[in-house]
């Protein structure tokens, strides 16, 4: 069974920094494009950052460049989302997802992703 697991959200102050992680579970990575989103509250689900299938190619939100580092480990069959200097716009519920891309690109487009992860809730607050 095809599974994504997101882990790595908590609490934490404004300037501080957090990294998520996305496990994945059924399947191997290496074939995959995944995407990380987030869904503040009464807000649509916003794509972040995301990377390609052998990890070479990236791609942010304006919002987030300069702050947030995707990372790629086949080996360990997991994605990560190292974020630094969170503001409180970043408090949301971050996804993963991934699709089956061979290309060398990835997408910040939720409706193109294929399979999600439950989330992870990241709040920033003093």
């Amino acid at each position: 069974q095809l599974q994504l697991v997101e882990s790595g959200g908590g609490l934490v102050q404004p300037g501080g920094s957090l990294r998520l992680s996305c496990a994945a579970s059924g399947f191997t990575l290496d074939d995959y494009a995944i995407g990380w989103f987030r869904q503040a509250p009464g807000k649509e689900r916003e794509g972040v950052s995301c990377v390609s299938s052998n990890g070479f190619i990236t791609s942010y939100a304006d919002s987030v460049k300069g702050r947030f580092t995707i990372s790629k480990d086949n080996a360990e069959n997991t994605v990560y989302l190292q974020i630094n200097s969170l503001e409180p716009e970043d408090t949301a519920v971050y996804y993963c997802a991934a699709r089956e891309l061979r290309f060398r690109m990835c997408m910040l487009s939720a409706s193109l992703y294929d399979y999600w992860g439950q989330g992870t809730q990241v709040t920033v607050s003093s």
